[in-house]
């Protein structure tokens, strides 16, 4: 009996040193989490400004309504017989969801929860290296600042778009990859991937990285793994309505002559700001200063090095590639760190000091949240509703052409009812001849031929046109006859006579 008493008495005692050594533990994963939330919170209506949001609620909208997924445009009048490859019709259709249920404020919650799930993940994989409490949540901190680059805005990548599964999935893929734990997951991960956001392509690059260091280390246990692992991926990602035209979709994206022309494609020295891209400029030279000083002698994971200076390499050639190398390089930059901070405090009390600060952090999220919600909507900036109404009221059977920014807002508001000639889409929903044709007539210098040629060739009725673009207004007006009918928020529409 005494015995039972005792063994009793150690399991009741034991519950409240097991729930106080967890919290403890996850005194970094608190802190980080709420204060990253915080400052992505902070940053709201960044989080709703991307261009193409308005066309995926309606694309939601649409797929819903229909039941499927549709394969012809029901909103341009430019598109021809061109076939449309929604390779994110499942994110569509959960924006839509929310959107419709929550408004708005849902859907930069979701946005907010998957950066939430982001750094944790940056968190565990960094913990997992070996690296220190503070090294840790410097590095990850840093990057969780970073790489959503809200001093670049539109190009965002941490925002109410697909390219935010992409984000996710890159860093649960490459955190699964170093634990070797789960790997078995990523295929149905894949799966769902595969049916967000076009990205899911960057899976199989992070699956043969590590398959590949495994194949130089004559790891032929883990060079199975990978490869099989890759197989289940590849077989995964037909799992979807479009099929094989899925390819069709990828490739209709990557490599297509439209990507000179937008800037997330550009080189990294044509997206800075100043000065908002100092901290990531100072970044970049940090970790490379870092690596060129301990690179040799640094228990850094040789994947996690490659994929770090294989974005940063990409990210300066390509500037969206560059909000992954801020992610991949938290392993190095945590390590490394780790060797240069002196009297290092005890993980143990650092975590206690992070567990406090975190509370405070999840205390001030809802007072952050309640600030901002009233504010939270779709941008006026390019396009307002009252500039939709007028179109819808006046021109909804004139053939316009309409500026690349506004055609996804135009959508939104006005669901088909205004004929769009262009947005975001596109390769994927337009034919490249017209996209040509679209990409003479956006220089400040115009060129009359080219604007002649277009406007005669898809018989234009209005030209729909940010208002500071005076020479266009004295190209239409002066020379052509046009009148200056309406100026909305940002843009003028020109009507022919």
């Amino acid at each position: 009996m005494s015995a039972l008493e005792a063994w009793d008495g150690s399991r009741v005692d034991q519950g409240p040193k097991a729930v106080g050594a967890y919290f403890q533990t996850s005194g970094i994963y608190i802190f980080l989490i709420a204060f990253a939330c915080v400052y992505y919170l902070s940053n709201a209506s960044l989080l709703l400004g991307h261009y193409d949001l308005g066309w995926h609620l309606a694309a939601g909208d649409l797929i819903r309504e229909r039941g499927s997924i549709p394969f012809q445009d029901p909103w341009a009048f430019t598109v021809g017989d061109k076939q449309w490859y929604n390779l994110s019709w499942l994110w569509d259709v959960i924006a839509s969801v929310l959107f419709q249920y929550t408004g708005f404020s849902g859907l930069t919650l979701f946005v907010v929860a998957c950066g939430a799930v982001i750094v944790g993940y940056l968190t565990s994989a960094c913990l997992s290296s070996g690296a220190s409490v503070l090294a840790v949540c410097i590095s990850v901190f840093l990057a969780g600042l970073l790489y959503p680059t809200f001093a670049t805005p539109p190009n965002i990548y941490l925002a109410a778009s697909p390219n935010t599964a992409t984000m996710l999935f890159c860093v649960i893929f490459f955190a699964e990859c170093l634990k070797r734990t789960r790997r078995f997951l990523l295929p149905a991960m894949m799966m769902l991937w595969a049916n967000l956001h076009g990205g899911f392509v960057l899976g199989f690059f992070i699956i043969g990285l590590f398959g590949g260091v495994a194949l130089l280390r004559r790891d032929w246990k883990n060079v199975r793994i990978y490869g099989f692992t890759g197989a289940g991926c590849l077989a995964a990602i037909f799992v979807n309505p479009l099929g094989l035209h899925i390819y069709d979709g990828v490739t209709a994206t990557l490599g297509n002559f439209v990507q000179a022309n937008i800037t997330e494609w550009m080189s990294y020295s044509q997206n800075i700001t100043m000065p908002g891209s100092i901290p990531g400029i100072v970044y970049i030279l940090v970790f490379v200063a870092l690596e060129l000083r301990f690179g040799s002698s640094s228990r850094v994971p040789l994947e996690s090095r490659l994929l770090a200076w294989l974005f940063l390499i990409l990210g300066l050639h390509q500037f969206r590639y560059m909000s992954f190398f801020f992610l991949f390089s938290t392993i190095p930059v945590a390590l490394h760190l780790d060797r240069l901070l002196p009297r290092k405090p005890k993980d143990a009390e650092m975590q206690k000091a992070l567990l406090t600060a975190g509370i405070i952090g999840v205390c001030v999220l809802p007072l952050i949240f309640m600030r901002v919600e009233p504010t939270l909507g779709l941008s006026d900036d390019l396009l307002s509703e009252q500039d939709a109404r007028y179109l819808q009221a006046n021109f909804s059977h004139t053939r316009v052409l309409n500026h690349w920014n506004v055609g996804g807002p135009l959508i939104f508001r006005t669901h088909g009812t205004v004929p769009i000639f262009v947005d975001g889409r596109a390769a994927t929903a337009y034919p490249d001849s017209l996209l040509r044709d679209y990409f003479t007539l956006i220089k400040w210098d115009i060129d009359k031929t080219a604007w002649n040629a277009v406007l005669e060739k898809y018989k234009i009725g209005a030209v729909f046109w940010p208002t500071e673009h005076d020479v266009l207004r004295h190209f239409l007006v002066d020379e052509r006859g046009w009148k200056e009918q309406y100026v909305g928020s940002h843009e003028s529409l020109y009507v022919k006579p």
